[in-house]
């Protein structure tokens, strides 16, 4: 570990708006000043007044503020808490032009300024098909049959007086990363990989629910999802990870649901892309094939070199990116920071997180933050002292089957240039001289 000067180095943050559509087309042609240009003033200014502060005291340490002379405001004004008015920017984004529909839509969750691995309830990613709704508890209903020796109908209260659990899982929508397939660099990590948050879920196992219908083993292999949305969003599932660790989740991070996140009931398929954790969840059915629906034959499968489909993808790849610094960022001084960011798998832990400042060519074995846990979000840290030369940050995940996040090169040399859903391909962020953070794909 590299020995810390008097004073860490500092990051100016990404803008919190995201871009016209002309300033898109100027970030897939290479033309970033618009990063830089908004951050140099800046920067100057910040340098000059620490220097001034440092010689004549700082007036925020030496005069007593106002809030420490006068009474705090009373508990019943929030009954409900909610963010300081100073932390108002940070919250979900769309993306101009990504969805023509406001109903069918996307929003980002703002992986730049989060930390540990659960992501607020508020500021959880979106994906809906059809807009979102609010429920009424009472009416909703969730039904359970076909291969099964009786059907049954439960409602909110049943569900919720049976056998729960809560577990930690990170959810990542298929097309998370996808605008980077057709080399589109988008200008921060919110919008490159923000369709990706983590969750404490709590609910019951949906292995419970098939053996209180009397699944029948001896036919059953797959389950059907159902959602209550406009648009019936329906997934098919296999009955071996059914009967594993998928939920039907009420709670998440230990109060019930939010509206837009499937209140009041919705399916939990950890390690699994998101579109299948069906939300508004009102039916389960139980069959001997899959049911090849609209968004399992059109949407959500992946164009491979030869011309074929790749259909039912299910497992979310070993993945890892870094979130700061990052994309749209600025790094006001030259000495220590710290390089941190999020790595996850499908397929169960992280085993490793490597760290390369120079574009791939060497490696540095990052720290792995507890709790390292399953189908969860991991995060990660490496020390690092910036000297002012040009870098390029990256990081590579490996899980504990030994799977190994690939390079652009390798995941195209496998899956061509075709494809929008599943890009775990390495991240790279450039570092500037001037300390402007910008999106680049190394091959």
């Amino acid at each position: 570990m590299s020995q810390l000067p008097a004073r860490p180095g500092r990051i100016r943050r990404a803008p919190e708006g995201f871009l016209s559509p002309r300033d898109i087309r100027e970030v897939a042609a290479g033309r970033r000043d618009f990063l830089r240009n908004a951050f140099v003033a800046a920067s100057t200014a910040v340098a000059g007044s620490s220097l001034a502060l440092a010689a004549e005291g700082d007036p925020a340490i030496l005069d007593l503020p106002e809030h420490s002379k006068t009474l705090g405001r009373p508990v019943a004004e929030r009954p409900y808490g909610t963010p300081s008015q100073y932390e108002a920017g940070l919250r979900r984004r769309e993306s101009p032009g990504l969805t023509r529909v406001a109903q069918s839509s996307v929003s980002f969750a703002p992986l730049q300024g989060m930390f540990g691995i659960i992501t607020p309830s508020g500021l959880h990613f979106e994906r809906h098909h059809q807009g979102w709704h609010d429920i009424d508890p009472a009416r909703h209903r969730l039904m359970v049959n076909g291969l099964v020796k009786e059907a049954r109908v439960y409602t909110m209260d049943d569900l919720m007086r049976m056998p729960s659990v809560s577990r930690i899982h990170f959810i990542e929508c298929g097309a998370n990363t996808g605008m980077e397939w057709g080399n589109v660099a988008v200008p921060t990590v919110q919008y490159s990989h923000g369709m990706l948050s983590c969750s404490e879920f709590t609910g019951v196992p949906l292995s419970v629910l098939l053996d209180d219908c009397g699944i029948d083993l001896k036919r059953a292999k797959f389950v059907f999802a159902e959602g209550a949305d406009g648009s019936s969003m329906t997934r098919t599932i296999s009955l071996d990870r059914a009967l594993d660790d998928v939920l039907v989740a009420w709670g998440q991070n230990g109060e019930m649901l939010r509206p837009e996140n499937g209140y009041p009931l919705r399916l939990v398929v950890p390690g699994v892309q998101g579109v299948s954790w069906v939300k508004w969840l009102r039916r389960i059915e139980v069959g001997d094939q899959p049911w090849a629906t609209k968004d399992e034959a059109v949407h959500y499968i992946d164009l491979l070199p030869d011309g074929t489909h790749r259909q039912y993808t299910s497992l979310q790849e070993c993945k890892s990116v870094i979130t700061t610094p990052s994309g749209g960022q600025t790094l006001l001084d030259r000495g220590f920071h710290n390089i941190s960011g999020l790595a996850w798998s499908g397929r169960g832990r992280v085993k490793r997180v490597d760290v390369s400042t120079d574009g791939g060519r060497n490696w540095r074995t990052a720290r792995l933050e507890t709790p390292v846990l399953t189908k969860a979000l991991t995060r990660f840290n490496i020390d690092w002292v910036w000297d002012g030369s040009p870098a390029i940050l990256q990081s590579r995940a490996i899980d504990e089957t030994g799977f190994v996040q690939p390079s652009y090169a390798q995941l195209r040399a496998v899956r061509g240039t075709r494809s929008i859903y599943h890009n775990n391909a390495i991240q790279s962020w450039k570092l500037a001289e001037t300390g402007d953070v910008s999106n680049v794909q190394v091959f």
